[in-house]
């Protein structure tokens, strides 16, 4: 039993669905209190959670329906709102190295495993945007000046992406993704758009044109989990 703290985007199609149902199975055993695997580090982190676990389940069906499965099995637990349990199993970056030695000559997620400090940061810019711009350009600061390591920074940015991002944030950061898939001239009118279309449009172009940086985006999917 496991459920990842790192991005769903890095989970390959049976890493996803396989968490998915784990999730499940442990709101089930949470809820009902069952014996079976009552105990397991897994379920006893999560114990009281309930909230983040319901946001995590979101966050798992909205990269599922980027890749068109379809979810009928809502999550509605909800304790500890805003809360998420402080305990990992596994560090962020050794669930990176983890999910390596896992797809080794396996299907990849559809955001490649990053090998470095900027592939990660290039993966998560979107998300930072929307919740602080300020730490968006602090964290590129640091890069520029070395001042951070992969362990350090994979553990802030599941911090930073865990903070319910503002209308105004997720705004600001879709459009600059817009910018990167739409076409001269498309839909001049997107200000007046609901960010849920904004979001629902640039996933569709961003499939549609193949553009590789916004495709390989945490945000392409989390966004949508909090709207």
């Amino acid at each position: 039993m496991r459920i990842w703290d790192i991005n769903p985007g890095y989970l390959n199609r049976q890493s996803l669905l396989g968490e998915h149902r784990e999730l499940h199975g442990l709101v089930s055993i949470i809820v009902n209190r069952k014996n079976g695997y009552s105990k397991h580090p897994e379920t006893v982190r999560w114990v009281g959670y309930g909230w983040a676990l319901k946001q995590r389940h979101r966050e798992l069906v909205c990269e599922m329906v980027l890749r068109e499965y379809i979810d009928n099995s809502p999550v509605k637990t909800r304790s500890n709102k805003g809360v998420w349990p402080p305990v990992y199993i596994d560090k962020p970056h050794v669930q990176f190295q983890l999910l390596r030695e896992k797809y080794r000559e396996k299907e990849q997620g559809r955001i490649p495993l990053p090998g470095n400090e900027q592939e990660l940061w290039s993966h998560h810019k979107y998300s930072v945007l929307a919740r602080d711009q300020e730490k968006y350009k602090e964290i590129g600061r640091d890069l520029a000046k070395q001042k951070v390591d992969f362990k350090s920074l994979a553990l802030e940015l599941v911090e930073i992406l865990r903070t319910p991002p503002g209308e105004g944030g997720i705004r600001n950061a879709v459009q600059h993704m817009w910018g990167h898939v739409s076409e001269n001239n498309e839909f001049n009118n997107i200000e007046n758009w609901s960010l849920k279309r904004l979001l629902l449009a640039t996933q569709e172009n961003a499939k549609k044109s193949g553009e590789p940086y916004i495709n390989k985006s945490t945000a392409l999917s989390e966004l949508m989990a909090w709207l």
